[in-house]
């Protein structure tokens, strides 16, 4: 017994010191660092189901108050789409990340987006892309420009109106208006105008923005595929401009996608906040729901109180719907003649009545009603 109990411990022992071994070289190659509190959740999955969860229960910022009551409300990290991030939080969170890009932060888009449009170098590729767009639409989108589009603006508005909504007694608002500010935007900056062209598209468009927030997975269908072709294989000049001419179709595309996907839009290169580091390649997650719907900065954030915007207003980055300092969303004054010219066409038309008074509102990750928000028409 006593040679068996000792054989056994020999085992043990010849076995511990090649995993210390390992550990130590580890722990020297990976020295430790003071992260942010907080979980990273499944393997894989992270927290992703639990994000999608409370969104689609129509309170996405439970998942944020949840775990700044529990870890910090500053910043904790997380896992979502199969990336490690630091949640900023807060007024100085937003502070940070939209006065620091360039130094602190760099922009970038998931692997999903970059993997599913084939984006060469994905990450000098988006950067250069990124900043290519914000200079073509800072000037497209200035103020003295858009007044000339008001004209067109107005008449669709109107035309609008008159063909999808005069006729019917009930509509729903939703899909509507997403149909008239695709149809508007295809019309003042890439100049399409047929009714047939503007449905083709605005199908693929819907497949694009349905795909942004995917897990980046390689079905090995597609994998042995692209193995077995190779590098240079198949590849003559006309496959190489039509690659390029791609690549510059789906650069466009990301140009007219929803600005609500700037949730994703930063990533940590190499900082330190609040006492932890954040590691080269850690993704920041940022949300206006860190403050929006933040009874500490909004009381009664739920309340439509539209007086809580008067005098000098919310304090400075808490009220975020564009961004704020230097990272503002060029298209910010557009949106605005968009919606004002829109509303004026229609309460001088119509009355309305919902049909359903509670209808549940998810986040998908934009707001959408689950029903449509439909409501009865009366004509003025």
């Amino acid at each position: 017994m006593e040679e068996i109990l000792c054989t056994n411990l020999l085992h043990l022992a010849l076995l511990f010191v090649p995993l210390s071994l390992v550990f130590l070289v580890y722990k020297r190659k990976f020295p430790q660092v003071k992260l942010p509190p907080g979980t990273k959740g499944w393997p894989f999955l992270g927290e992703s189901l639990e994000y999608v969860k409370a969104a689609r229960q129509g309170h996405p910022e439970k998942f944020i108050n949840d775990r700044t009551q529990k870890y910090s409300a500053d910043v904790f990290q997380t896992s979502l789409l199969g990336e490690n991030m630091a949640v900023f939080c807060g007024a100085s969170g937003n502070k940070l990340l939209f006065t620091s890009e360039n130094k602190y932060v760099t922009v970038w888009w998931p692997r999903s987006i970059s993997k599913a449009l084939q984006f060469p170098d994905p990450d000098e590729f988006v950067k250069e892309e990124h900043d290519k767009s914000r200079r073509i639409m800072s000037e497209i989108l200035k103020p003295e420009g858009l007044q000339h589009h008001i004209p067109i603006m107005d008449s669709m508005a109107r035309e609008h109106l008159e063909t999808d909504w005069s006729p019917h007694k009930e509509v729903k608002v939703f899909p509507l208006s997403k149909k008239y500010t695709f149809a508007l935007a295809c019309r003042l900056f890439i100049r399409v105008r047929d009714p047939n062209l503007l449905t083709k598209l605005s199908s693929h468009y819907a497949l694009v923005t349905a795909g942004m927030l995917s897990f980046p997975i390689n079905f090995p269908e597609q994998m042995e595929i692209a193995k077995s072709k190779g590098p240079n294989e198949l590849l003559n000049w006309d496959d190489i401009q039509k690659m390029k001419y791609s690549w510059c179709v789906a650069c466009e595309t990301m140009r007219l996608l929803p600005p609500s996907q700037g949730t994703f839009r930063e990533a940590i290169t190499d900082f330190t906040y609040a006492g932890f580091t954040i590691p080269k390649g850690w993704k920041a997650f940022w949300t206006v729901y860190s403050t929006h719907k933040n009874p500490k900065y909004f009381p009664d954030p739920e309340k439509f109180d539209p007086s809580r915007f008067e005098g000098n207003g919310p304090a400075p980055y808490t009220f975020v719907p564009f961004g704020g300092g230097p990272r503002m969303c060029p298209g910010k004054e557009y949106a605005r003649l968009v919606i004002l010219i829109f509303l004026h066409n229609l309460v001088t038309k119509f009355k309305w009545e919902k049909v359903i008074a509670d209808e549940k509102i998810i986040f998908d990750p934009t707001p959408i009603p689950v029903n449509g928000f439909p409501i009865y028409l009366q004509p003025i």
